[in-house]
């Protein structure tokens, strides 16, 4: 399996300059996702989207670990989710647009240590297929999503199967270490039309 992880330009260092870095949450992210695919018999491997946001979508077994401001490919898939929607004004935040329930990060609010992720499986551009699909408001949000995965991988399955969907995950996370804490789904799981 293919992880892609969503680069960004290391800070003071420009396109011209060698300097495309990933979080080191996303980093993290890799390994308990290659520890849980390794629990399935499935080896992974990472690889950095480049700043220009640009990652080939259309490819099996692929994971996107990728905030939609770093990515424009991202950003516009995402708009096919009739059901959850990243959206800004003041801060970047999570909307289910079923309930119009909105979900803010704890550390957008009051400081404290939390975030809300995205967990989808998604279509790919070319319609032959699908990508699993992660992301926080902030990178510490994808971590809670893994943690999520981690420990529900089987419960998500019997839910969903093969099916497109998806739900909205809630963390809290200890800030001296950033160790997930807990984790907990707090959307319904939306099955999408295919």
């Amino acid at each position: 399996m293919t992880i892609s992880l969503g680069g960004k330009y290391e800070a003071g260092k420009g396109p011209d300059e060698a300097g495309e870095v990933v979080t080191r949450e996303d980093l993290g992210n890799f390994e308990h996702l290659r520890k849980l695919l390794a629990t399935l018999k499935l080896e992974a491997q990472y690889e950095v989207i480049p700043p220009t946001g640009i990652v080939n979508l259309n490819r099996d077994n692929h994971i996107v670990v990728c905030g939609p401001r770093l990515s424009p490919i991202i950003a516009q898939v995402l708009e096919g989710d009739d059901n959850l929607r990243f959206q800004k004004d003041r801060a970047w935040h999570l909307v289910d647009l079923k309930t119009q329930e909105v979900y803010r990060s704890p550390m957008d609010e009051d400081a404290s240590a939390g975030d809300v992720g995205y967990l989808a499986r998604l279509p790919r551009l070319d319609g032959k297929g699908t990508f699993i699909y992660v992301a926080g408001i902030h990178s510490i949000g994808a971590n809670g999503v893994v943690h999520y995965l981690e420990n529900h991988l089987a419960e998500l399955y019997r839910d969903v199967r093969t099916h497109r969907f998806s739900t909205l995950i809630s963390c809290r996370y200890d800030p001296k270490t950033l160790a997930i804490l807990e984790s907990k789904r707090v959307s319904p799981i939306y099955r999408h039309e295919a």
